[in-house]
């Protein structure tokens, strides 16, 4: 029996999970950008 599949199964995982929060943290920036967009005051002003 080889460990093989247990050695390649660990690495995949040290990928996915980091890979898998880094998506998530996107997402969730993404929308308190949109929800920051919303109530920002400065929106409508030009710079001077």
């Amino acid at each position: 029996m080889t460990h093989l599949p247990f050695i390649a199964a660990s690495y995949a995982l040290g990928i996915a999970i980091p890979v898998g929060f880094a998506v998530a943290a996107w997402t969730r920036m993404s929308a308190a950008r949109r929800r920051l967009a919303a109530i920002d005051p400065r929106q409508g002003r030009r710079a001077r």
